[in-house]
């Protein structure tokens, strides 16, 4: 937290997390969704000036469909390690193609697939039979079936020996609970190690993160921290709260987090993130307002002598409001 103002006037950035914070909690991975009572409320926030970034360890292949709904101006996916500055001018294929556009808007973090492959079995060597896979390009090489977890994603059966050259987004790994004990002993150095939901290990290049990714997006934004919100629940968001000016939990988020928030606002299933919102944006008069109003004030201050149209006292002022 790098804020200790408690008005809501400056901020100028919001960031959420989707699983477990924007997004309601369903039967399976598939089904939980997002309501229209917090796309209204990020819309009616996003009008009124203020810039939305979501931030998900999802992949492309279940995130993008909730990014779609939403008035985002930028995206940080897997964790941090794929991030994409301007998702207007993103689409599906896009932003699981190995090949990054030429315009630099999309951004990845990760290592060489070479590398994943040489932990993957130096863990198999060491823990056999635990779940282990490598996340590239939106396809999933693994010795599991992955539909055990997640029913839509793609997938391919390997031994790690038959993976193509590429960037690779991170490592995922299920140990059970002998392997639990072991395993965190067992990571490489040059990885880091982030658990998601208390079962899912993800290994990632120690710079992609939602703690990294917010500062890349607020610079890129030309936004201070001090002047950001995140919103978040799980183990993997705490960074991310730390960094913001304002670290928002939802209430059923894990304990750990409750501890280090500045905030705690309603739960995801009671929309928490769209109630929390109406206190910066339902009462802030969008940009247009703002613009009139300001013009108003200037014209009844000339009322008496109304400037000019080409009076540089008009065309200042003017210009510094636009």
């Amino acid at each position: 937290m790098t804020s200790t103002n408690n008005t809501y006037d400056d901020v100028t950035m919001v960031v959420a997390d989707l699983d477990g914070t924007l997004l309601h909690d369903g039967k399976t991975f598939e089904d939980r969704f997002l309501t229209q009572r917090s796309i209204d409320s990020i819309n009616r926030m996003h009008d009124a000036g203020i810039k939305f970034v979501v931030e998900t360890a999802r992949p492309v292949s279940t995130g993008y469909s909730f990014v779609q709904k939403l008035p985002v101006d930028a995206v940080a996916y897997l964790n941090g390690a794929l991030l994409d500055f301007n998702p207007v001018s993103s689409d599906y294929d896009m932003l699981t193609s190995p090949t990054l556009p030429k315009d630099g808007h999309l951004q990845k973090i990760g290592f060489s697939s070479k590398r994943a492959c040489e932990v993957c079995k130096y863990l198999l060597e060491e823990l056999p039979g635990m779940e282990v896979g490598i996340v590239m390009d939106d396809v999933r090489y693994t010795n599991f079936d992955v539909t055990k977890y997640w029913k839509t994603q793609t997938w391919r059966y390997t031994d790690f020996d038959d993976v193509p050259d590429g960037t690779a987004d991170k490592l995922i790994l299920f140990p059970n609970e002998e392997q639990w004990k072991r395993v965190g002993r067992l990571i490489p150095d040059d990885f880091d190690v982030h658990i998601s939901e208390g079962s899912l290990w993800m290994l990632m290049n120690p710079q992609a993160n939602k703690e990294h990714a917010l500062s890349i997006l607020a610079d890129r934004m030309s936004t201070p921290l001090s002047r950001t919100v995140s919103f978040g629940d799980d183990l993997v968001d705490i960074a991310m709260l730390r960094e913001s000016g304002r670290g928002v939990a939802v209430a059923n988020a894990n304990p750990d987090v409750l501890k280090i928030a500045d905030e705690i606002c309603p739960s995801n299933n009671d929309d928490g993130v769209a109630q929390w919102l109406r206190t910066i944006c339902f009462d802030r008069p969008p940009p247009t307002w703002s613009l009139f109003t300001e013009l108003n004030s200037f014209m009844q201050r000339h009322e008496t002598h109304p400037p000019k149209l080409n009076s540089l006292s008009f065309l200042v002022p003017c210009r510094a409001i636009l």
